[in-house]
């Protein structure tokens, strides 16, 4: 009998200090929010302790607010859960007619598979398979089938003046370098145009070079763009850059998206061929795979690694791509990007939520039409700590202090290594979703969302890196 008594006042002692903790830690957090910042703008919180059961603290979590790359998670979750974790985005290449000795007789066609992180690396690997064959010359064309999805470019609401930003690339079935270019600009002679370099090399783009070499001082008028409102792959370059200025140099370099990711890839594909001295007597063109062709060889990239992508860097073609192949995987092709929101909107379900009270509109969280709530993302973040894939999704998110958009932020505090987190920005949204580990050793999901600011968006982020400061020191 006295053996119960004690143990049943251990459970109280013990139940009365996590109370204790709880409101400690619900004072903290509101001192943090208690800004005049929040006088004008809005914030969502909801904390999960994942080792108790219990919800931590919680603000405006029902809340519909923007996501931004925080709808990252959910595509990616949903790719995990419906796709699994064996899924590989294929690209394929083949060939119709016949190889006599060195020629090809016929076409040849790349089957796009929505692949986002094909590398010039993979193309020249189609290539050298080309070349392994003793092909010297295809007397016919080089096409891309790009059946797999529909011929849409950009997500829904996407805004017409995020071109040409790489973080708005291009959607196709068939991508190379995240359909980006990278444009590097040289010092020159003094009153001479820069040198300007292309990452990849290509022909592809033309180049207007209106720079201008001086002899030292900060090209901080150094303008490398593209003609995007007349819808041209044309460079174009303006200002000033310093004599002997560093090629690398972030100042003087500019990654740009591409018009046309399917053409862009054909053509490095074509100057690539030529590298090798094969020779193509047809032309570059987009059309289907005909029956009975030969696949010569294919490239495959597993979810895995794109995930990795997808969520440390928070890159959008990888969530766009993704998308696309949930689509497929639903409703088959030619995939279209609402076939893929219904994936996401069966995951919702599953959750135990309902879908019809948010709002999906892309893969990425670029669309401003996206909207959810914060009791939403920790549902999520609870459901995929239970299952088989939660050690991929886990670590496919950035690492505070360590690496991805998390890089620089939380350094030198408890949270540094410890926070998994998906970042999320667009102008005047910042949200911050994901685990940590306390410091009583519980793991807690976590999720921030903050908008409607005009401020900084450094600003946002130190309130959210604070309160995981907190949760990471959380006994």
């Amino acid at each position: 009998m006295i053996s119960r008594i004690i143990i049943l006042s251990l459970l109280i002692s013990i139940r009365l200090l996590a109370q204790g903790n709880s409101a400690n830690l619900e004072r903290q957090i509101n001192k943090i929010i208690d800004d005049e910042f929040f006088n004008h703008s809005q914030i969502a919180i909801e904390i999960y302790d994942l080792t108790t059961n219990q919800i931590l603290y919680s603000k405006n979590n029902k809340m519909l607010l923007h996501p931004a790359s925080n709808m990252k998670l959910l595509t990616s979750a949903a790719g995990l859960i419906y796709l699994g974790n064996k899924y590989n985005f294929t690209t394929s290449l083949y060939f119709s007619g016949d190889i006599i000795d060195s020629v090809l007789c016929g076409n040849l066609y790349i089957k796009g598979g929505l692949d986002p992180d094909f590398t010039i690396k993979d193309l020249d690997s189609l290539v050298g398979f080309v070349k392994f064959l003793g092909i010297k010359f295809i007397t016919n064309n080089v096409y891309a089938d790009l059946s797999i999805k529909d011929s849409l470019y950009w997500g829904k609401g996407w805004m017409w003046d995020d071109d040409p930003d790489a973080s708005a690339s291009y959607l196709s079935a068939l991508n190379i370098c995240d359909n980006t270019i990278v444009v590097f600009v040289e010092g020159n002679k003094v009153d001479l145009p820069g040198i300007v370099k292309l990452r990849p090399e290509t022909n592809y783009v033309t180049i207007e070079n209106n720079s201008l070499t001086i002899l030292s001082g900060n090209p901080t008028d150094l303008e490398i763009t593209r003609d995007w409102v007349n819808r041209k792959n044309k460079i174009i370059i303006s200002g000033k850059v310093a004599g002997g200025a560093i090629v690398d140099s972030n100042k003087h370099k500019e990654k740009i998206n591409i018009l046309d990711p399917a053409m862009y890839f054909l053509a490095l594909f074509k100057e690539h061929l030529n590298r090798n001295n094969i020779l193509l007597g047809g032309e570059l063109k987009v059309g289907n795979l005909p029956d009975k062709s030969i696949q010569l060889t294919s490239i495959e990239r597993s979810i895995d690694s794109v995930m990795v992508n997808l969520n440390k860097e928070s890159d959008n073609l990888s969530a766009e791509m993704l998308l696309y192949a949930l689509a497929v995987n639903d409703s088959g092709t030619p995939a279209i990007a609402e076939n893929g929101l219904q994936a996401i909107k069966n995951l919702v379900n599953s959750l135990g939520l309902n879908p019809d009270d948010y709002s999906f509109a892309d893969g990425s969280g670029v669309s401003r039409y996206n909207l959810v709530s914060a009791e939403l993302l920790i549902e999520l973040l609870k459901y995929m700590y239970k299952t088989p894939y939660f050690k991929l999704f886990y670590n496919s998110l950035p690492v505070a202090g360590i690496d991805g958009t998390l890089e620089k932020r939380m350094v030198n505090t408890q949270a540094q290594g410890n926070v998994h987190a998906k970042t999320g920005t667009i102008e005047g949204v910042s949200t911050l979703s994901g685990y940590v580990t306390a410091a009583n050793g519980d793991k807690i999901a976590f999720s921030i969302l903050i908008q409607n600011f005009v401020e900084k968006t450094r600003i946002a982020r130190n309130f959210q890196d604070r309160i995981c400061e907190l949760l990471a020191n959380y006994k």
